[in-house]
């Protein structure tokens, strides 16, 4: 069980690795977009929405990676000062009973938002960016491997509740 978790974990891991470059790409982006806007008053609306998009791509795309190193946003108000089985306790149940549920509502709501995109064809109203699909069928992906990641950590915690000590 512990070999299927660390295999959606590595998923995870090379997506993530891949990922981060987005935001060098990202960087550049808006650089330019900044330059080109204020030194010769020349501003593209797509050049704009993709840095929207790559912004979500980075943050949707990421999500499980982050949970896999522990970098989520969490209150760390008691867990951290938890013994391990503990935190195994907090984390089995929160990814159980929240996390799994949540991502799939999502992955099914996104994906019927998507399609809808893909069936229209739907573009920019803004002149911008065409095929505005692509970025809504990444809601769906992003969802999709933070699910993965979420059943890795899943078995994570069932295989340390489960160790004696």
């Amino acid at each position: 069980m512990e070999k299927i978790g660390n295999f959606l974990s590595q998923i995870n891991e090379r997506v993530g690795q891949a990922t981060a470059w987005l935001t060098g790409i990202l960087m550049v982006l808006v650089c330019f977009n900044v330059a080109a806007r204020y030194l010769f008053n020349n501003s593209e609306a797509w050049r704009t929405e993709l840095e929207w998009h790559l912004f979500a791509l980075i943050f949707l795309l990421g999500a499980g990676y982050a949970l896999k190193h522990d970098k989520h946003v969490r209150v760390d108000l008691f867990y951290a000062n938890f013994s391990e089985k503990k935190k195994a306790l907090v984390n089995f149940l929160g990814t159980l009973i929240f996390l799994i549920p949540w991502c799939a509502v999502i992955i099914y709501a996104s994906y019927k938002y998507a399609y809808s995109s893909w069936s229209m064809n739907e573009g920019s109203p803004d002149n911008g960016l065409p095929a505005r699909y692509v970025i809504k069928f990444a809601i769906t992906i992003g969802m999709g491997l933070l699910l993965l990641q979420a059943i890795s950590l899943l078995i994570r915690s069932l295989s340390t509740l489960m160790k004696k000590e």
